[in-house]
This record gives structure tokens, sequence and C-alpha cells, in this order.
């Protein structure tokens, strides 16, 4: 089976630099061993069984013009993406902290389906899985759906369930897989946060728009384009190879909603003040300068109450959110974060930049990086805020403890903050240019701090 890479999705192929992976890595925890076994069954079954992308790679075209195309892979064997590994001593955060760190910087094979997933035995007594999943192959929010799509709401249930085998004939509805009400009260629970503001900015009812959205938006495209670059600082410049990342403690949900109502604002609103506030810390304690700087934030153009579709795909744009890192006090950043996401919220920013991002994937590859660099060399960070589950999940039979998902950077961007939320707990993941963030652990802390200083105000 043969099918050409849409324009979008070719964009993010060759958005891959040294320096900047075009490559999504989520991150799952678990208090007790995981069976390697029931898991090579459940990715079998539920995730090559299920999606043709994780059993196809893909294949440039020797036409001149010629989008790539995705190709079964003759040669696949699950063997060749799921692997096993023990975590080096003593087991502990910071050894794990290092090995998704080298791992981010490992190229994918070019010659296979692009991704690659390790369980890993031996973290804190339990274990993690680390899955590495190429841009191109879907966007964030189709990945964790996708990756809930593996987990069941009990510990017995069975990895093939529902699913057609060995015939090659794949289930084609979602609700063939064990894991659908899970997904599908993921779904319920990011519709609900789109209506409330809780999410970063999740709006379907842009994808009308999405035809001819640059021609009919011409001074948004012209504003995203021609706006000034962050300055440089201790947290942006010109990044390196290596990558460290670093997570928060499981924050309680509940709280920060009694935070956010007390000021009138969104569950969003309050995290993001917190991550201002932190890289206003770090950077002062780094004696940078601190400025205003903008974050590149995902904007989901795909309807959240439609299965996700067997070719996945990308589906979203980006716009630039200014955060208040130069604001002083905690309640004026968030009141200043308030008004920053609505009015990103009313405008046309997503649906405009995934048209520049269709059209850069059309352009030969070096018009595409000139564009790609000129968009993306605006901001310092890119954030991403994902709604899990409310309940606990299970993946083959041993309940998730906590889940991060990374979304890359590109350009001359360095850093990704990544929002999770799952079972009434919040967890922030940091992934930073070692080079140029050598400690973010420091930024995690501060975080942590900030909340405090936001729930003092109640």
């Amino acid at each position: 089976m043969s099918a050409n890479l849409s324009s979008a999705d070719t964009a993010w192929l060759r958005m891959d630099r040294p320096t900047n992976l075009m490559v999504i890595t989520s991150v799952l925890l678990f208090d007790e061993p995981v069976d390697i076994e029931r898991i090579r069954q459940v990715y079998r079954h539920r995730l090559v069984g299920r999606y043709p992308r994780f059993r196809q790679r893909v294949v440039e075209s020797r036409i001149p013009m010629r989008p790539p195309h995705w190709e079964d892979d003759p040669e696949f064997d699950l063997d060749h993406h799921l692997h096993h590994l023990a975590l080096p001593a003593p087991g502990d955060t910071a050894a794990l902290q290092e090995l998704i760190g080298d791992l981010m910087i490992t190229p994918l094979d070019r010659n296979r389906p692009l991704w690659q997933v390790y369980v890993v035995d031996g973290y804190l007594g339990g274990a993690a899985i680390i899955s590495r999943l190429h841009h191109c192959i879907a966007d964030g929010i189709s990945l964790a759906r996708v990756m809930l799509s593996l987990t069941d709401g009990a510990s017995d249930a069975d990895a093939d369930a529902g699913l057609e085998h060995a015939d090659g004939n794949h289930a084609g509805a979602a609700g063939a897989v064990p894991g659908v009400d899970l997904v599908a009260g993921a779904v319920r629970l990011a519709a609900t946060a789109a209506r409330q503001g809780a999410e970063i900015v999740t709006s379907p009812s842009h994808s009308v728009r999405l035809v001819g959205a640059i021609g009919r938006n011409a001074g948004t495209a012209v504003r995203l384009l021609l706006t000034p670059p962050d300055g440089a600082s201790a947290i942006k410049g010109d990044p390196g190879i290596d990558r460290r990342v670093a997570w928060s403690s499981p924050l309680p949900l509940d709280s920060i909603k009694q935070m956010a109502h007390a000021h009138d604002a969104t569950v969003n609103d309050v995290l993001l003040a917190a991550v201002s506030g932190a890289l206003r810390h770090y950077l002062q304690d780094h004696d940078s300068p601190v400025p205003e700087i903008q974050a590149l934030v995902p904007f989901n153009l795909r309807p959240l109450d439609e299965p996700v579709p067997r070719s996945l795909g990308n589906k979203f744009g980006l716009v630039l959110l200014p955060l208040p890192v130069g604001t002083s006090g905690s309640y004026r950043r968030l009141v200043a974060v308030h008004r920053r996401m609505r009015e990103i919220k009313r405008g046309p920013d997503g649906a405009v930049s995934y048209g520049l991002l269709s059209v850069a994937g059309l352009a030969p590859e070096t018009v595409e990086r000139r564009i790609v660099d000129l968009f993306s060399g605006k901001g310092t960070a890119v954030m991403t805020n994902v709604p899990g589950p409310t309940e606990p999940v299970y993946l083959a039979g041993v309940p998730v403890r906590t889940a991060l998902v990374w979304a890359p950077t590109s350009g001359h961007i360095g850093m990704s903050v990544s929002i999770f939320s799952y079972r009434g707990e919040v967890t922030v993941g940091l992934m930073v240019d070692s080079t140029l963030v050598p400690d973010p652990d420091l930024i995690v802390a501060a975080l942590e701090e900030e909340l405090g200083v936001l729930a003092s105000l109640t």
C-alpha cells in the first residue's frame, strides 16, 4: 500500500536538523515491573495492526517536486522497533532522565518505519516505556490518543480483544479497540477543556476555515512572518546537540482549579503563569536579560469528537504566545497570561500557520527550510498541554503512574515544555538544550514555588 505524504507531513519530515530532530517523545512511568511479552502483544495488535504508518517507511520521490510517499516495509519486524533495556544503576530518576536525553539525540533510521519504543526495567523498582515517533507520522495530540488506545480501564483486558491479526485485516473503527472508552473519555475531557479554556489552544471549529486561510488572512500571515524574533538570553541561542529532561512532582489538579477559580482564570492560565515566573527566576539567577519571550503553541485543527484516522498525519497550526517573563509579580503575570490567551483564541493564527506549513511542504527543500527557520526562530520555547484520562489506565495489565509527552523543537528553539493531566494530577516536563540550560531541575523547582505563591493569593 502506497500513499503520498501530505504537504504538512512533508514539511515536518524535512525539518530534521542535526541539532533538532523532529521526533515526539513520550514516557510512561510504572510503579511495578511490566511483562515484555504482554507489551509486545499490545503493540503488535493495537499499534502496528491498526495504524499502517507504523509498518511503513518514507520513500523520497526521484521525480523533482513530487512529494515523498509511504511504502510498506518489506522487511518489517517488530523487534526492530520494540526494545528491552535495563536502566543503569542506581535506577533512579536521574538515570532515567539521562537515558531519555541520550535517546532524544539519536536519529531514526530512514530505511525503516520512523518510530522506536524502549521498555526500560529497573526504574525505582518499577518500569518506564519511552516512545519516539517522527512528527511526519502524526501530531502530538493524535499521538496521545493513539497511545491511550493501547491502554485499558482494568488490569485483566486482552491485548488482542476485538482486533483481527494474522490475516492482515486490521480493525478500522475506533470502537474495536478495548481502550476506546478511555480514549473517548479523554476526548470528552479535551473538548470540555476547550470550552473552559483549560487547554493551551484547542479549537477544532477553525478547521472549516483552513481552505484559503492565508488568502483571507493575508495580514495575519504577514504578521506571523514579520514578528521580531526573541533576543538572546540564558535560555535562547544557538542550540547544540545534547538534550536534558526534567519533570515536576505530580501536582493536584483540584488545587490548581481552585487557584484559577479564585482569579477568574483557567487552569492553563495558572500553569503558564507559573512557567513564566519560573523562567523569570532562572534568568535572574543566571545574570541574564529578562525579556518578554514567545512560546510556539500547537493549535489543534482536528475535531476531538471524531476517531483519529488510521492514516494519522498532522492537522494543527502553531501560534505565538507572548509569555510575561519580563513582568514582575505572580498575580500580574497571571492577569497578563489570561488576557493574551483570550486574544489568541479569538484570532485566526492557528489556521493561517497551518496553511503556511502546508505551503512550505510544497516548496523545494531549500525554500521550505528558510520558511520554517524564519517562523520557528521567533520563539524561545515550544509549549504543549494534553488532557489525559481522569481515571487510572493500565498497559499490559500494569497501572500507569505518570505520563509525559514532549514536542520536538525546531530551528533555534532549545526548550520544550509539556503539561499532561492524568487521574487528577498534572505533571510539567521540560526538555532543554544542555548547552543553554544545563540545570533544568532548577526551572522545575522554581515552577513549583510559583504555584505555591499563587496558591497563597487565593
